[in-house]
């Protein structure tokens, strides 16, 4: 079992910057990859980014391609998402989400995942 907490939403003025945390606990032995997704009100839940098991690699959404990073401390068992040049349109929960399954997926599917957190509200007021 894996539990996921994110940490960091709130309320911030378009073309500000966010930094969204989400602390692993538990079977945390072993590395996995790590996503982040998104659901607006009305809307379905949505990719944001992932990084890779190995954090070799990283992808995104390209609503959010240069404007957010992703990226991981694996001796906090934390994965972050750093948000800047943030848009309304941004406003969201953000789910963080983590894949110990072995093997490779695509990590920009909601099916690749085993274990979802909360979630943290994110507000972008124009």
């Amino acid at each position: 079992q894996v539990q996921l907490v994110e940490s960091g939403g709130g309320l911030v003025q378009a073309g500000g910057s966010l930094r969204l945390s989400c602390a692993a606990s538990g079977r945390t032995g072993s590395s996995y990859a790590m996503g982040w997704f998104r659901q607006a009100p009305g809307k379905e839940r949505e990719f944001v980014a992932a990084v890779s098991r190995s954090s070799d690699s990283t992808y995104y959404a390209d609503s959010v391609k240069g404007r957010f990073t992703i990226s991981r401390d694996n001796g906090k068992n934390t994965v972050y998402l750093q948000m800047n040049s943030l848009r309304p349109e941004d406003t969201a929960i953000y789910y963080c989400a983590a894949r110990v399954r072995p093997g490779n997926s695509v990590l920009r599917l909601m099916g690749a995942y085993d274990y979802w957190g909360q979630g943290t509200l994110v507000t972008v007021s124009s």
